[in-house]
């Protein structure tokens, strides 16, 4: 279920991936909520650089490390403009965050990199419940899927 402060924190990271597709970025954007409901860090995408690692889910991750309890980690909310890559879902598996809610699917961004031509990614686009089973995952929201799709398109009309 979607809340209300669910659509808040995801229009957050819809503004996080615009940030990033106009600093020459790729259009993920993220935010990290603590169970009080404070945003403890916010992040979009850095692989720009040629670093294709620099996901902002992973940052999330590895900052929650270092500054969170496992139980703080468990109660926390990750929301992403775009769902976790393999690689960031096991990040967010391994180091015990809560709930992650998505403003679109991968399933989704394949549709459309597919429509737009755009070279297959070099990893599959697993789900991340196909990575972290016991993942909590909420979304995609129909609202924000026009929006995300735009600023791909509009990165990769770049490329």
């Amino acid at each position: 279920m979607i809340t209300e402060q669910d659509l808040v924190h995801l229009r957050r990271c819809v503004e996080l991936a615009t940030r990033a597709v106009e600093a020459g970025d790729e259009p993920f954007g993220s935010v990290l909520v603590g169970q009080e409901g404070e945003v403890l860090l916010e992040d979009h995408n850095h692989v720009s650089g040629g670093d294709l690692t620099r996901h902002p889910e992973l940052a999330i991750a590895l900052w929650a490390v270092d500054h969170l309890t496992p139980v703080e980690r468990a109660g926390a909310t990750v929301y992403t403009s775009g769902e976790h890559c393999p690689m960031c879902a096991a990040a967010h598996g391994w180091v015990g965050l809560g709930r992650i809610v998505i403003a679109s699917s991968s399933e989704q961004l394949t549709g459309w990199l597919g429509e737009l031509g755009a070279p297959p990614a070099p990893v599959a686009p697993l789900p991340i419940t196909t990575v972290v089973p016991s993942a909590v995952v909420a979304g995609p929201v129909p609202e924000l899927a026009e929006p995300v799709r735009a600023l791909h398109a509009r990165s990769h009309a770049r490329d």
